[in-house]
């Protein structure tokens, strides 16, 4: 049972940051179609431009919802989550 969990731990720390991955892309692709510099979506953003790099950053994995959610407006996007059964 604890080999179980174990495994069940790794594959959602794995789907984690791959979720992360292609949620940093989609947003540095927005804002590359849309021609904003790092430095105006962060103005936009209210935010750092250190702060902007952690959130595009694929490999930062502590950003909260709220922010992936300012993010995307800002873009003219929407961020949808989806629960599925397993």
């Amino acid at each position: 049972r604890q080999r179980q969990m174990c495994i069940r731990d790794s594959y959602e720390d794995v789907q984690n940051a791959a979720i992360k991955k292609v949620l940093s892309a989609k947003l540095e692709a927005a804002m590359l179609d849309q021609n904003i510099s790092k430095t105006d979506m962060a103005k936009r953003l209210k935010t750092s431009r250190s702060q902007l790099d952690r959130l595009l950053d694929p490999d930062n994995e502590t950003i909260t919802l709220q922010t992936a959610s300012r993010a995307a407006a800002v873009l003219g996007m929407t961020l949808e989550i989806n629960l599925s059964p397993m």
